[in-house]
Parts: structure tokens; C-alpha cells; sequence
């Protein structure tokens, strides 16, 4: 696994990493709907566009396998193809982002309790938490800094 930031967001890579988002959160928030993941599924591709600074996980054969994203110090976004789930590959993205970005928060789905375990055996730990996400849907989520 390698390590890529992204310097060009072409139409052909925000496709791929929209497709392993999905793909990753059917795998991890089995909390949504169907009607969830295709209303979040239109957002991702202008938040890929936005987000600061878009991190790419490639495998042996230099393809995506996951991606992460940080805005100033927060990390926005860490998704991984289920198939690199467990492998270490989340663990290099956040490294990667601590090293490179200073990264000291990040929030999580309270209903994805793999995710917030990940998290604090990354070092961070809870700061506060919301009833609803960042959209008003009631999906709680953990806000957690670097300890």
C-alpha cells in the first residue's frame, strides 16, 4: 500500500473514490437506508472536490483502495475498500494525515462503533458529542480530538 496525495481531482478518480465511499459505507454504517446512501452518495463527489487536502491509498497494482481528507486540522473523511478493512491501511492514512497535516480531530458516527474504537486506539478521545449530524438527520456523532 502507497501512499498518494492527490495533486489533480479528474472526473475518472472522484468516481472511483465515490465508488469505494460507497462501497465502504455499506460495509461499516449499517445504520443507513438505502434512501441514506443514495442521498449522502450525491454529495461526495463536490466534497472530494472541496476538502483541503485528499489523500489516495493505492494497492499493490497502484489503484485506490481508500482514501482520506483534511480540512485545516480535522480530518473529514477516512474510507477504505472493504477488502482493505483491518489491514492497516486506515491506521497509514491517519499516520499519514498526523505527519503531514497536524491532524488533532475528527467525528464519527456514534452508530459505527468500529470507527470510534479505531479512533481512540489512534490516540484520540471524546470531546463532545451531537444528537444529529452536520445535516440535522438524527444520526449522532462523536466529536473527538487527539489526547
Amino acid at each position: 500500500m502507497k501512499i498518494h496525495p492527490v495533486k489533480e481531482r479528474t472526473d475518472a478518480l472522484i468516481a472511483v473514490l465515490t465508488d469505494i465511499w460507497e462501497a465502504s459505507v455499506r460495509a461499516t454504517h449499517t445504520f443507513l437506508t438505502e434512501a441514506d446512501i443514495a442521498a449522502l452518495r450525491q454529495y461526495v463527489p463536490d466534497a472530494l472536490r472541496a476538502v483541503e487536502h485528499l489523500t489516495a491509498l493505492l494497492d499493490d497494482k497502484g489503484q485506490p483502495a481508500g482514501f482520506c481528507g483534511v480540512d485545516g486540522q480535522r480530518l473529514e473523511m477516512l474510507f477504505l475498500h472493504p477488502d482493505m478493512i483491518g489491514k492497516g491501511a486506515g491506521r497509514q492514512l491517519v499516520q499519514h494525515a498526523f505527519d503531514e497535516y497536524q491532524v488533532n480531530a475528527v467525528y464519527v458516527n456514534e452508530q459505527s462503533p468500529n470507527a470510534a474504537a479505531f479512533y481512540r486506539r489512534m490516540g484520540f478521545v471524546l470531546d463532545h458529542r451531537t444528537e444529529c449530524d452536520e445535516q440535522g438527520r438524527p444520526f449522532p456523532l462523536l466529536y473527538l480530538k487527539r489526547g
